[in-house]
């Protein structure tokens, strides 16, 4: 970690505890939680509008099955993707459910002042106390000509200075800004308190993994995007310092994943989404198409070849099922985020209600402890 962001933490106490280790397959399908990582999808001949109301209505389809947080995701200056902005969209889906954890999959702090995100967040906080994550993140979410016009100040580039911004912002929440530091005072004034946001760090590098060891955040990895992720994960639970929030290392892992009622019709929807990302690595953002036009065009470039290194996990309920525990298993997560497009805003609730069936949430749910 740079020297400010050491200087920032130094006050922040430590202390041991054991390490926690990988969880094999049986113990995954036993004790995983699953929760919802939304992208506001914007389907062909729809609009953002209607994507937005479809993200709140899938929210609470989330709280009524049984899943343990919903994320919403930020992405700009396209027209597949309808969710710039998740801190004004979490206030209204926490208002429209009832149990879940609710927050950001993420925030790309690069974007803004850390002040900023520490305000918004902790005004979600005290409106929804124990229910508002903040998942952070260092990518842009968009193309080099919208993170440039999402800058302030465009006399020049925004310097790279994610792990200071991380720090400062952490600082405001617990309250760890060395005596005398000119931003000390503003911990205080956040409007949420004494309520806080739960905050973890997003990833799909090893970088991010190293970051959320040092600091004893919890970490979630974007195996949607980068499905070499285990590794990476093992390296963060080596590495990993306890911290005044967390005493062990917390994994979750995203993953893409599109249930139906047979493998043939699951591989079918999934084409709209496999359209949209072969076009997005040209360089071109469509809305998600359907998919008899999606076949149609993967037809075209080949009968479908395979044009990505994404790992996407299809099929009938219990073939989901086995492919989430086995990735789960694989980075030794405690959690697994699950990511679905459809074209059809229904095939995408039915998603994920074949998926709560193929977990049994009701009978989990019964059985199990409270898990803060």
């Amino acid at each position: 970690m740079p020297p400010r962001a050491r200087k920032l933490w130094a006050a922040s106490p430590r202390r041991t505890s054991s390490r926690a280790e990988p969880l094999t397959s049986r113990a995954v399908t036993e004790l995983v939680r699953l929760s919802v990582l939304d992208q506001s999808p914007v389907s062909e001949g729809s609009t953002g509008a209607q994507a937005l109301h479809n993200t709140r209505d899938l929210a609470r389809l989330a709280d009524a099955l049984g899943y343990h947080r919903y994320w919403v995701a930020e992405h700009h200056g396209g027209a597949m993707l309808s969710g710039p902005s998740p801190e004004v969209l979490i206030g209204p889906i926490a208002a429209a459910t009832e149990r879940l954890r609710v927050g950001s999959g993420g925030v790309m702090l690069p974007h803004y002042s850390p002040l900023k995100v520490a305000e918004s967040f902790s005004v979600l906080a005290g409106l929804f106390p124990g229910r508002i994550d903040l998942g952070i993140g260092r990518a842009a979410g968009t193309d080099p000509m919208t993170t440039f016009a999402l800058q302030r100040d465009r006399r020049q580039a925004a310097p790279d200075d994610f792990p200071q911004q991380l720090a400062e912002l952490l600082a405001y929440f617990d309250d760890a800004f060395p005596e005398g530091h000119a931003l000390g005072r503003y911990p205080g004034t956040l409007p949420g308190r004494p309520e806080t946001p739960e905050p973890w760090l997003l990833g799909s590098s090893a970088q991010s993994a190293i970051w959320a060891a040092d600091l004893g955040l919890p970490y979630a990895f974007a195996d949607f995007i980068n499905p070499e992720g285990a590794e990476i994960a093992a390296l963060y639970r080596a590495r990993f310092q306890p911290s005044e929030r967390l005493a062990a290392p917390r994994t979750a892992v995203a993953v893409w994943a599109l249930a139906a009622d047979s493998e043939e019709e699951a591989r079918r929807l999934a084409a709209s989404s496999k359209m949209t990302f072969t076009l997005l690595r040209e360089g071109r953002l469509i809305p998600v198409p359907p998919p008899e036009k999606a076949l149609r065009f993967l037809e075209s470039r080949g009968d479908g070849a395979p044009v990505h290194r994404r790992r996407s996990i299809l099929g009938g309920r219990d073939a989901v099922r086995a492919g989430i525990v086995d990735v789960a298993a694989q980075y030794g997560a405690e959690e697994a985020i699950v990511v679905t497009i459809t074209y059809a805003h229904e095939a995408r609730r039915r998603s994920y209600e074949l998926i709560a069936e193929a977990f049994d949430f009701e009978a989990a749910a019964a059985s199990a402890p409270a898990r803060a």
